[in-house]
């Protein structure tokens, strides 16, 4: 009997997942989103629902989060992003804080177990955030993870934990103006020392150092669209030589010019630099997010990856969430595939 029951679940679970690959198979006439990110929340509810300890709905949630990387990965989606741990989340009893930690110190080791689904499916994993803000062993473990499958390249999972959306921002622009500041002053051949910039004497005689003009060439005081303007007062008036008025115009318009050209050629802060210093900057925008317990706030998570992205919200609490869920926001997906990539497009 118990040979025959062993056989029976061994055949349903092989039907269920040729079904699984012939809907997949359907799905992907159409578009497959490349990036998927979750925000995994109701674990907490899901244990309160269930008359259960708190920590046993963590639990099953990671559960089920094995189960969706499953599916995204069986349908062919290369990066998943979730929102583990918020910065946010700190501010919990220390209690649930610690416990948090401890379990997920727990699943990043079982993440690299030979037979699980990261070897299986051949994903390289990245920790976002602060990574600072972790306790050593999980922070030393997480760096663990991300050494032992820098060599994956089939698919990626982004975890985020310490992470909340602005600080990734505050952390990118700081980034990105230390960068420039480092090109500046190799631009101008500056040698810094206690904060100071020396050596560019040569710059501040071109009024750069202040966003300043030269003095015209008489020296009357006036920066060189000043003197522009005397002279067509003066034009006006019938003063001066008309030569020499001339002459002092196109000075200061040469002036202006030349001045306006070498700021053009310094070193500013452009919209390319600050993603590139983002902590998510390793992957592309997510195509779908995808929050449980139907919610539809964003939680200060990928607010600036999220500009042009499928939102949904289902009402079940993240361990409920299953395959009829994932298939759902694809389908939505691609049915408003072309407005988002006009958007995409004109950015």
């Amino acid at each position: 009997m118990e040979k025959m029951s062993g056989r029976t679940s061994q055949l349903f679970r092989g039907s269920v997942t040729f079904l699984r690959k012939c809907l997949f198979n359907v799905i992907s006439i159409g578009p497959i989103p490349d990036h998927i990110a979750f925000i995994m929340d109701g674990n907490r509810r899901y244990a309160k629902k269930q008359n259960s300890a708190e920590g046993a709905g963590h639990k099953a949630g990671y559960s089920s989060l094995m189960s969706m990387l499953g599916y995204c990965y069986e349908l062919g989606v290369k990066y998943v992003t979730v929102y583990a741990f918020s910065i946010d989340n700190f501010k919990r009893r220390p209690e649930e804080v610690q416990y948090l930690m401890d379990l997920m110190l727990e699943k990043i080791d079982e993440l690299l177990e030979h037979e699980g689904i990261i070897n299986q499916y051949g994903i390289r994993v990245y920790f976002i955030g602060n990574l600072k803000l972790l306790n050593e062993p999980v922070r030393v473990a997480a760096e663990k993870a991300m050494k032992a499958t820098a060599k994956n390249n089939k698919a990626v999972l982004l975890v985020c934990v310490a992470y909340t959306s602005r600080d990734e921002i505050v952390h990118a622009v700081k980034e990105s103006c230390k960068n420039k500041r480092r090109e500046l002053q190799t631009h101008l051949g500056s040698k810094v020392a206690n904060g100071a910039s020396e050596g560019v004497e040569e710059d501040k005689k071109m009024g750069l150092n202040k966003g300043l003009v030269i003095h015209d060439a008489q020296d009357d005081g006036l920066e060189g669209s000043e003197a522009v303007e005397k002279t067509d007062r003066m034009l006006y008036k019938g003063e001066g030589n008309s030569d020499d008025i001339a002459t002092r115009t196109c000075k200061g318009l040469l002036e202006d010019a030349e001045v306006r050209e070498k700021q053009r050629k310094l070193p500013s802060i452009k919209l390319v630099d600050v993603e590139k210093h983002m902590y998510m900057g390793v992957a592309p925008n997510p195509d779908i997010l995808i929050r449980s317990s139907g919610e539809t706030r964003l939680s200060n998570f990928l607010l600036w990856q999220t500009a042009n992205c499928s939102l949904s919200s289902p009402a079940v609490l993240w361990p409920e969430l299953g395959l009829r869920h994932l298939v759902w926001a694809v389908l939505n997906f691609q049915r408003s595939y072309q407005y988002f990539e006009k958007k995409r497009k004109k950015i």
